[in-house]
């Protein structure tokens, strides 16, 4: 949808997910509310997935969403409607970075003290079994509920990349209609299929047609 309204209703959704990216992301560091050395958090957490891919990257898209004021559709237009497509193809890189980080962190499962301190992954060889086998959850001592803590927040994660990233790329799509195909007509306006800067010149057999009509 090329709508101003589409896009800011686009834009404030995406900042909702955004924001809810970052809290969850932050969560994460704090399994089952405890606070842990680094050194027993689960790894995959500090590739800051939630802030950087799902938060930072699909945030910088969002003031030109958020206050559009309406880009005038002609050729000297091109240049500044590419660069919020650029950096809308930069929000989606994000949410797949996102996705991909999120579904590594539920394949592998969590970092625990699986007894007498000894922590490590138990299900990271598992694939995905362990998600639907609870009672395997009690290979994890402590931190307490740290599999369900792990396993809700990754897949909210991987649930708001997967969103951004359709959102995101739908922005990019619309951009390069807006760019190439004139596809977003504003009211009043002659529609265009095309806006290259040249126009090709009347042959002689439309110019006869036009001043015939004329007559």
């Amino acid at each position: 949808m090329c709508s101003e309204t589409g896009s800011r209703c686009t834009g404030m959704l995406l900042l909702a997910l955004a924001t809810a990216a970052i809290i969850a992301n932050l969560l994460l560091y704090f399994p089952n509310g405890q606070v842990l050395e680094p050194a027993k958090i689960t790894d995959l957490v500090w590739f800051f997935h939630g802030f950087l891919g799902a938060g930072l990257l699909v945030r910088m898209r969002l003031p030109y969403l958020l206050q559009l004021k309406g880009i005038p559709k002609h050729p000297s237009s091109h240049r500044a409607m590419l660069f919020p497509v650029l950096l809308a193809t930069q929000g989606t890189a994000g949410a797949l970075y996102c996705v991909v980080i999120s579904s590594l962190g539920l394949l592998s499962g969590p970092f625990c003290d699986t007894g007498n301190g000894n922590y490590t992954y138990p299900f990271r060889n598992n694939t995905l079994d362990y998600l639907f086998n609870q009672p395997a959850w009690a290979a994890c001592q402590e931190p307490e509920q740290i599999v369900l803590w792990n396993v809700v927040l990754f897949s909210i994660l991987l649930g708001i990349g997967v969103v951004e990233a359709v959102l995101c790329l739908s922005q990019v799509i619309s951009g390069l209609c807006d760019i190439f195909c004139g596809t977003c007509v504003r009211k009043g306006q002659p529609d265009c299929f095309f806006s290259f800067p040249l126009a090709l010149p009347l042959t002689r057999t439309q110019t006869h047609d036009s001043q015939m009509r004329d007559v």
